[in-house]
């Protein structure tokens, strides 16, 4: 696990690092001392923490213009044992919202496992963000995380589906990659009716 990257391709767009609106603004990061781990697992020190002991982020694209923000995931999402929808609502989306930020894109490739409780921090974030317009949508979501997620009701409150799958997601441009998420989301609202 400590060779998988966050996506740093964007990083002439954007870094999270310098952007003094973002929750890791003047974050250091020390690329030969691996110290964050997912169990025994080091991970790369890119990654961002946020309270979590089993799950990191990394913003990798913010646009407070478009209120629009790119959030990339690693590690397993428990909120059973250790409620991290808490820490990554409490420590960065609710830091974001502030800032107006209402459209959430949270690419989950490496989300490796999940294990839920109940969709209360779902639904408080669903409504800070519904009126104004925002949306949720999880992308690329494993096959058996995307079940557990739904045994959970978080589809309640957060755009998901297995099809909602772009894994060449990389070769985007981060306004590309939101306009692709938008358009699925638009072809599958047609389909509807």
């Amino acid at each position: 696990m400590h060779d998988i990257e966050p996506h740093y391709l964007w990083r002439d767009t954007y870094v999270s690092a310098e952007d003094s609106r973002s929750p890791h603004f003047g974050r250091i990061y020390d690329e030969f001392k691996f110290s964050n781990r997912v169990y025994n697992y080091y991970i790369h020190p890119q990654w961002d923490e946020f309270g979590s002991a089993t799950l990191y982020a990394k913003i990798i694209y913010a646009d407070y213009d478009e209120h629009t923000a790119i959030i990339e995931l690693i590690g397993e999402w428990n909120d059973c044992l250790s409620n991290d929808i808490l820490y990554l609502k409490q420590n960065v989306i609710d830091r974001l919202t502030q800032e107006g930020i209402n459209r959430y894109i949270l690419v989950m490739d490496h989300v490796l496992n999940f294990h839920g409780s109940d969709d209360c921090y779902y639904e408080e974030w669903f409504e800070d963000i519904v009126d104004e317009g925002g949306y949720i949508f999880m992308l690329n979501l494993l096959e058996h995380v995307f079940t557990e997620m739904r045994k959970t009701g978080i589809d309640a409150y957060v755009n998901m589906n297995k099809q909602l799958q772009i894994p060449n997601w990389r070769g985007y441009s981060p306004k590309g990659l939101i306009a692709a998420v938008e358009a699925w989301s638009a072809r599958k609202s047609r389909r509807l009716y």
